[in-house]
């Protein structure tokens, strides 16, 4: 009896498998009969290829997909087999979404009068002391002159 199944190849954690047909009682990743497709779990997204023809044309001569390539097959034929799924979020997260929200709706409500009234005003910038003030502030530091060497001639006298 043929089996439409999975074989898996691929390194350690890194799966990919080929849809084949196999007889049923021969080993899982052993030789095939044909080819129909491939699933490779690990790409982002996830890569299903079916040759639809060749798997139609299989199950009409009498092969029996497993559960998993039936399932597999079904998803193919929906057009989005792999629907992206929506973050689940805490429930802090959740009630700050619901707070901006309901923020937006008021902001949206208010007439655009009010909504002016409530802009902050700027104030004006802190004055800034002068550049002639601020050096006439400096200390000024006169550098040392080292003191001078006796000569040699006046040190062997």
């Amino acid at each position: 009896m043929l089996k439409i199944k999975l074989a898996r190849f691929g390194k350690r954690k890194q799966p990919h498998y080929r849809i084949v047909i196999n007889e049923a009682r021969d080993k899982r990743d052993g030789s095939y009969v044909a080819q129909v497709g491939r699933y490779v779990p690990t790409e982002t997204p996830k890569i299903l290829e079916f040759n639809v023809e060749e798997y139609n044309g299989w199950l009409k001569k009498g092969a029996k997909p497993t559960d998993t390539v039936a399932s597999l097959f079904a998803r193919f034929e929906s057009g989005n087999p792999f629907p992206e799924k929506k973050p689940k979020l805490s429930r802090k997260a959740k009630a700050k979404l619901e707070t901006a929200k309901q923020e937006a709706e008021e902001a949206k409500n208010k007439p655009v009068e009010e909504v002016k009234a409530e802009e902050p005003k700027v104030e004006a910038e802190v004055e800034k002391p002068a550049v002639e003030e601020v050096k006439a502030e400096e200390p000024k530091v006169e550098a040392e002159k080292p003191a001078e060497e006796p000569k040699a001639e006046e040190a062997t006298k």
